[in-house]
């Protein structure tokens, strides 16, 4: 696991496009990093030692400064080396002691405060796109499907007769298409018990009909009584969906990023010691022992922020990708199950008089509505909390997650 800070990853990145013959704007490098829409305000925060870039990320900046991501991961971790010990230099006078922690109070004061505002911002854009694809796309799929009478029982997946699993590009994704396929296998019964006229939720429109439907769909039964959770032994049906605070989807929860209010607590967190030291930051003046008191506070505040910036990094980096994942949806999968919609035969519509297309169709948005369903269900408020060795393990099976519905969903729609 690489070794460097956000802030020293900042300097070289802009040290390196400032050195480009003209020199890089910031939005430049954005787009030439694939940096959608606001790519600017990204590199922006990257520069600043906010944000770390995530692999993929990292990997696409070097390409535009025309470096491999080696060689910005290892001067990253030389500039975080020096920086270190320009740091461990403590000035001799005590006047130029309280000087410095002042600087530093203030540093560790303000990087807090942007860091709640970066969850907050990304946290309402997720929240926007992902209210939209659960509007114009899974709610309006589910009312379709539940007008459809007989249709078939779905199968759990299972790893060795997944469809489709020959597409699969790394063995380490099957986990993830199983998870996805038993997400989509939950929403099929829940339908199916919708249309026999159980009480999934899905009328009563908005989010609490997301909540309640989605929850009868992961936590139901199938109709041989065995729960949808222990079918197969995919884990993922299991999670309780107290997702960042914002209560379960059968509490009609906002999803992924709805306790914004929660996780910008959470972010700020590693400061939150030092106001009871605010007194002796606005003085002047103090004593030996208060300076010491109060660097050492500093120090541990910056350590704690320092331990949860690969945490914070990775959380954001989650929040963008499956923000451009739930855009994608409720653009051109509404798009997509419009065009089907119409095409339907006339109300009351039975499986048979789909034909084979319209099946195959309604699979298809099963299965992106599985997709739908697993990337809201990530839960990236314990990336925030997870031990710095712990976060990489973690962020492995989430970016199997993304990448799998990214794929999925494109291929579909």
């Amino acid at each position: 696991m690489s070794d460097f800070s956000a802030e020293a990853m900042g300097l070289v990145i802009r040290e390196h496009r400032q050195a480009r013959t003209p020199s890089m704007s910031q939005e430049e490098l954005a787009e030439r990093a694939a940096y959608g829409k606001g790519g600017a305000v990204s590199i922006s925060r990257i520069e600043r030692g906010l944000v770390s870039p995530g692999e993929h990320r990292l990997a696409a900046i070097a390409l535009a400064l025309r470096l491999t991501p080696a060689q910005l991961t290892q001067e990253a971790e030389d500039r975080t080396g020096s920086l270190a010990r320009q740091r461990g230099r403590r000035p001799v006078k005590l006047r130029d002691q309280v000087a410095e922690t002042k600087r530093r109070h203030a540093e560790i004061t303000e990087k807090a405060a942007e860091r709640s505002r970066i969850t907050q911002e990304d946290g309402e854009a997720f929240n926007r796109v992902h209210d939209a694809a659960r509007d114009e796309f899974f709610l309006r799929f589910v009312e379709l499907a539940e007008s459809i009478g007989e249709a078939p029982e779905p199968e759990m997946p299972g790893e060795e007769e997944m469809p489709g699993e020959e597409e699969i590009e790394t063995a380490g994704e099957i986990p993830a298409a199983i998870r996805v396929e038993a997400m989509a296998v939950g929403i099929a019964n829940a339908i199916r018990g919708a249309a026999a006229g159980g009480a999934a939720g899905a009328a009563v429109g908005g989010a609490a009909a997301y909540g309640a439907f989605t929850a009868a769909a992961l936590f139901g039964t199938a109709s041989t009584g065995a729960a949808i959770s222990t079918l197969s032994g995919v884990a993922a049906t299991n999670a309780t969906l107290a997702l960042l605070g914002g209560g379960t989807l059968a509490a009609g929860g906002a999803g992924m990023a709805g306790g914004t209010l929660l996780l910008t607590g959470m972010v700020a967190a590693p400061v939150a010691a030092l106001a009871a030291a605010g007194f002796y930051v606005v003085r002047q003046r103090r004593n030996k022992k208060e300076e010491e008191r109060l660097r050492t506070e500093v120090e541990a505040a910056e350590a704690a922020l320092d331990q949860s910036q690969r945490g914070f990094d990775a959380m954001i980096d989650v929040l963008h990708r499956a923000t451009e994942i739930m855009e994608y949806v409720s653009v051109h999968g509404t798009h997509a199950l419009e065009k089907w919609r119409v095409n339907l035969p006339p109300e009351p519509r039975h499986w048979a008089s789909l034909g084979h297309e319209g099946q195959e169709r309604y699979r298809e948005f099963l299965t992106v509505a599985g997709c739908l369903l697993a990337v809201s269900s990530i839960n990236v408020s314990a990336l925030l909390t997870a031990r710095p060795d712990a976060v990489r393990e973690m962020g492995r099976t989430i970016d199997e997650t993304l990448r799998y519905a990214d794929r999925a969903i494109k291929s579909i729609v």
